[in-house]
């Protein structure tokens, strides 16, 4: 693939960042503005409303096996369409709720509407249409939809100041039906369907034994849960991490901002290696960069440099690995089997999502913030390991084809 890309490949990345910035910013990102406003109208606890996005996780994480079928069976297309009325459906029963009943079968129907049409069908649908040569693709769609809050967040308060948050919601339902249905079933080229890429769509990049291809995807899936439920479980607790380690609260909201910043300065970096970068390669310097900035903080006296330090590491890290996440079944799969393989991994990632936040809170309110960096560095440091060995499992391997 030249620097610039082909026009077909423009048309899939322009379709699917619109699609996946509706998708992410008109559910999972929408209770960060729209949370707190709905809570007193529905007589419910902030936690209660909140933990909306809980179901959501949990519905996404047990579907994705389901899905990642669905996938194999029909192709993305069929399966994006549907979550864009699966997802008007959750909107707008939410916005007919008047309680804690009708609030949680929303969060459900939004749940299975996440699992039809948010990352893992999406990158499918790049993965039909560019094969093994997915990578600079994906990245740059992970780069845009890291911007979904950014751009939602002022959206959705203007629309509830003018409107209030029931049509809110009903216009959230409304862009689903009638800008992501149509792009869906319209705007996303045809998959590749000449002889030569479709051998390639089956050829798998490395030939590993029955036996040696079940190991490579335990290992995959436990470094991938284990690095997930540490930036899952860290993200909604950094402040507080960061301010018990001596920050005050104006450095610790600035040093969290630059967190996010800098995450995707990684994406766009990763992105701009195209065919030359390695999804093992990017995950292992990923996770070896959070490990170096948890054992930093953990060795070094605090101070104002260290927490600076801590916050640059750590964001680059993340950032480079949440890549190497979406890419690297690339590493072990053929790209017919990407959708099945990376829905299948999904599960213990998405229920590990769904409980770290949690888990992390209890252990910052009890323990405090040393051990919650504890645990993140013995976490992250055995992800490690299970990537050098996934590597080395890759690397005695015959290899059948180039990753991309």
């Amino acid at each position: 693939m030249s620097r610039a890309f082909p026009l077909r490949s423009t048309q899939m990345i322009a379709v699917l960042t619109v699609t996946q910035l509706i998708g992410w910013g008109t559910t999972f990102d929408m209770l960060g503005v729209m949370g707190r406003v709905i809570a007193p109208d529905l007589g419910l606890a902030n936690e209660i409303v909140f933990g909306g996005l809980t179901v959501m996780m949990v519905v996404l994480a047990l579907l994705g096996p389901t899905i990642g079928r669905l996938l194999q069976r029909h192709g993305a297309v069929p399966v994006l369409a549907a979550s864009s009325v699966t997802f008007a459906a959750g909107l707008l029963m939410l916005a007919a709720a008047q309680g804690i009943v009708l609030y949680t079968i929303s969060w459900i129907v939004i749940g299975i509407g996440g699992a039809l049409g948010l990352t893992t069908p999406t990158y499918t649908a790049v993965v039909e249409r560019e094969g093994l040569n997915s990578k600079r693709v994906i990245a740059m769609l992970m780069l845009f939809t890291g911007l979904s809050s950014t751009l939602f967040w002022p959206i959705l308060s203007m629309l509830d100041a003018h409107f209030g948050w029931r049509t809110t919601f009903v216009i959230c339902a409304a862009l689903q039906l009638c800008i992501c249905l149509p792009l869906y079933l319209f705007g996303l080229p045809r998959p590749a369907t000449t002889q030569a890429g479709s051998a390639e769509m089956h050829a798998a990049p490395v030939d590993l034994s029955p036996d040696d291809r079940r190991k490579a995807f335990l290992l995959l899936a436990a470094a991938t849960t284990l690095s997930s439920f540490v930036t899952f479980g860290l993200a909604p607790s950094l402040l507080e991490v960061l301010r018990q380690y001596g920050a005050a609260p104006v450095l610790a909201l600035q040093l969290g901002s630059a967190r996010g910043v800098i995450g995707i300065t990684a994406r766009g970096m990763d992105m701009l290696l195209g065919k030359r970068g390695n999804p093992i390669v990017s995950a292992i310097a990923g996770i070896g960069l959070m490990v170096a900035s948890f054992g930093l903080i953990l060795i070094v006296p605090p101070s104002t440099s260290l927490l600076v330090g801590f916050i640059v590491i750590y964001s680059f890290g993340a950032g480079v690995m949440a890549v190497a996440r979406a890419l690297l079944p690339l590493a072990l799969f053929s790209p017919r089997e990407y959708g099945l393989q990376a829905a299948r991994l999904s599960l213990p990632q998405n229920i590990a999502n769904a409980a770290a936040p949690i888990i992390f809170t209890a252990i910052l309110d009890r323990a405090g913030a040393g051990m919650v960096m504890a645990l993140c560095c013995t976490l992250a440091a055995l992800a490690f390991g299970l990537v050098l060995m996934l590597a080395s499992l890759i690397r005695r391997a015959k290899p059948l084809a180039q990753v991309a």
